[in-house]
């Protein structure tokens, strides 16, 4: 909740001389630098000037508001207000006089936001918000009593001491800009030296880079001329390896078909080697392909099955594929994954002489990658040659590696192919007990590893005919996956932003969004001052934020202008309702915000039932659940209408009322008691002040319409109400 710091009556010039010493005084003591105190000054005078010698008094009064760092510094001038900002009060359109402009445009240009309010038309009240320094410390309760203290002891100056102060400060800023253009010619100085080294740098560096170039270019070609070279003869070889083999021209005796056998079988390893030094070449050279493709990871397995079984010489290894049910349709690169796992696959069936080879696949980061898992009952690898393994050429010593010994470049291979489609290649030894090779793929290959949330781009999302664009701003990938499952089969269609970054290009790329879901905690920075920034500009100040975050400052994201906050995890019927309810008043015909109807029930049942009957008759609906509560949201937000339960546990209704009456701010708000309490003569006495009563056995909408009348509410359009479709029926 806002705390008051102190408050400045205006009613001729002299006090707006006042008004901008407080202003400054309280910049000062709140830790803003001398040029934020002059522009926070400066603003104030700026528009305390308006209400200069006006009918009624006017006040400028201000707060400081947020449980969290960055505070915000609140500044109210016009008519006395509630303690906080009316955070979902409507806001109205004005056609204002040149005097006006000129004000609110230069407060514009100084604060972070500016806004006008009409909370009781006509007087206004225009709301100056600043967000504060980023401190180390927050300002406690027992900090601001002391600040409070401490401004009411100091003495206003004299206009003339006011004058000099500001004299002072424009010849403090007239120094500081000719000490600013000293130190520019004195950097451009430098940028020209710096400059002609650079080109000549550069020079350099592109002639060694044209010389890299060309080496890189030699060994590419060499690469795959001598690969093409080397698999023409290769082939020959072995193909008539084969043929003297099955005897073709003659049967070979034993020695000799031993001798040929072991050509073929050299032949094989060197054709091996030569393909995997070829495609490490193009993965180094950038030039080897991506096909992305749908395929299920059933089909998949079904395939490796088939292939590697003949791999299995002894009848003591099984090789076994675990079910795949549940598993998503994957959109990558077939082959490469399929290569990937294949050598897992040969290599676990190599190094095991007894037990299984499993192979399994599960959704992991969140459901946006899969994992498969080779493991294996064979030698193991020792911890310390578990990173040596992914060298080029390395291979570990031991009586059945030398037995089949391979090229030493397999799994190097399978580590960038998996971070060429996104993923990642780990491996789990131990020796004697198995090996367990692992890959992550992500389900949608993205070119350049551009992942949403990670990534330097925006993934483009292409829009949807007939449905709502919202962005969400959010950095987890497991919770934007939650909010579009939200989204789905419903009119709003989702737009991901990791980043701040991301959810300006998003803003840019899609002038249609109809509100915005934003997290505080960020990558790049925390959300507030990117919201005072959305609330603060023309283009934007009309697209509702739904702030759902896991920090707790509700009061300071509704003060910077969120339409609601919500602490994580939310629920789908509050974002839905909280979305239909605001895009519906900004595409309203009349583009004019609902009136706000406040609930006080401690019952959830009965706060259903109101809440239903509310929003059906064009109301913008708040809940609490006690007296409390729903005497700060009365102050703070100024409903237009407030049904109050009698019976609820730590406050009574009766005690609620009460204290609604005593407060000027709420004492005009009409209250209508709905209760379940049989009521006496001294209860009805006790209620004189409310407008109307309803038994909630009577919760219908016609014992609802008649509450209205009785209350005599004319927020509505009680002759016409609207249905869930936009159409409206006749009562």
């Amino acid at each position: 909740m806002a705390h008051s710091l102190c408050t400045v009556v205006i009613n001729y010039e002299d006090d707006v001389v006042t008004a901008r010493q407080r202003a400054r005084q309280v910049a000062q003591l709140l830790g803003f630098e001398g040029q934020d105190q002059t522009r926070i000054s400066t603003a104030v005078s700026e528009v305390a000037r308006i209400f200069v010698n006006r009918k009624t008094t006017s006040h400028v009064e201000f707060f400081l508001e947020g449980g969290t760092t960055p505070q915000i510094l609140l500044v109210s001038i016009g008519r006395p207000r509630p303690s906080v900002p009316p955070s979902m009060g409507p806001l109205h359109a004005r056609s204002v006089s040149p005097q006006w402009e000129t004000a609110m445009l230069s407060a514009r240009r100084l604060m972070d936001q500016c806004e006008i309010r009409l909370d009781f038309p006509p007087d206004p009240t225009i709301w100056l918000k600043k967000i504060l320094i980023r401190r180390t410390e927050l300002f406690t309760l027992r900090d601001l009593d002391r600040l409070t203290e401490h401004i009411g002891r100091l003495e206003p100056k004299n206009p003339i001491e006011e004058i000099r102060c500001q004299n002072q400060e424009l010849l403090h800023t007239l120094e500081e800009l000719h000490e600013r253009q000293q130190e520019l010619l004195r950097l451009n100085g430098e940028l020209e030296d710096t400059n002609r080294g650079v080109v000549a740098l550069y020079a350099e560096l592109d002639e060694k880079a044209d010389h890299l170039r060309r080496a890189d270019e030699m060994k590419s070609r060499f690469l795959s001329n001598m690969s093409h070279e080397f698999r023409t003869p290769l082939n020959a070889i072995l193909a008539l390896a084969q043929l003297l083999l099955e005897g073709s021209d003659g049967v070979l005796t034993s020695e000799q078909e031993k001798q040929v056998g072991y050509i073929k079988t050299s032949g094989e390893d060197l054709l091996e080697l030569v393909n995997d030094l070829l495609d490490i070449a193009k993965i180094e050279a950038g030039k080897i392909a991506i096909r992305p493709s749908q395929f299920e990871i059933s089909n998949l397995f079904s395939a490796l099955r088939g292939m590697l079984r003949p791999l299995l010489v002894a009848s003591s290894v099984n090789l076994v594929f675990e079910d795949t049910t549940g598993l998503p349709i994957l959109n990558t690169d077939e082959g490469k994954v399929s290569q990937i796992i294949r050598n897992f696959i040969s290599n676990a069936i190599k190094f095991t002489e007894s037990g299984e080879v499993r192979v399994a696949a599960k959704m992991v980061e969140g459901g946006s990658s899969v994992g498969f898992f080779v493991t294996d009952t064979g030698i193991g690898i020792a911890e310390s040659d578990q990173e040596f393994i992914f060298q080029e050429f390395s291979q570990i010593d031991h009586p059945i590696q030398r037995r089949v010994k391979g090229t030493g470049l397999g799994l190097p291979l399978c580590r960038k192919l998996a971070e060429l489609l996104g993923g990642s290649v780990n491996v789990m030894s131990r020796l004697g007990v198995g090996s367990t090779f692992s890959t992550t793929i992500p389900v949608t290959y993205i070119a350049n590893n551009d992942v949403p949330g990670d990534s330097q781009e925006l993934i483009s999302v292409p829009s949807e005919e007939g449905r709502m664009p919202i962005l969400l701003v959010e950095d987890e990938p497991e919770t934007r996956l939650l909010y579009e499952k939200y989204f789905r089969y419903t009119a709003f269609q989702a737009i991901p932003a990791g980043s701040i970054r991301q959810g300006r290009e998003a803003l840019r790329r899609n002038p249609q969004i109809a509100a915005i879901v934003l997290d505080i905690l960020l990558p790049d920075e925390m959300a507030w001052h990117w919201l005072a920034e959305l609330k603060g500009r023309p283009a934007t100040k009309h697209i509702p934020v739904f702030i759902i975050s896991s920090i707790d400052d509700a009061q300071k994201g509704l003060a910077l202008g969120a339409d609601d906050y919500c602490i994580k995890p939310v629920h789908r019927s509050w974002l839905l309702e909280r979305l239909e309810r605001a895009i519906g008043s900004v595409r309203g015909t009349d583009k004019v915000a609902a009136p706000v109807l406040l609930i006080i029930d401690d019952q959830e049942t009965d706060r259903y039932l109101l809440r239903k009957l509310a929003s059906e008759t064009g109301f913008t609906v708040v809940e609490t659940t006690g007296g409390e509560e729903g005497i700060s949201a009365a102050r703070k937000i100024v409903p237009s209408l407030i049904l109050l339960d009698l019976n609820m546990p730590e406050m009574s209704g009766f005690e609620v009322l009460e204290r609604l009456q005593d407060n000027l701010t709420t004492k005009t708000v009409p209250v209508i008691v709905v209760t379940s309490q049989i009521l006496t003569e001294e209860h009805i006495g006790a209620l004189h002040h409310a407008r109307a009563i309803i038994r909630k056995s009577n919760l219908s909408p016609q014992g609802w319409r008649q509450a209205l009348e009785e209350a005599k509410c004319d927020l509505v359009n009680l002759n016409e109400t609207v249905d869930s479709k936009g159409g409206k029926v006749n009562p």
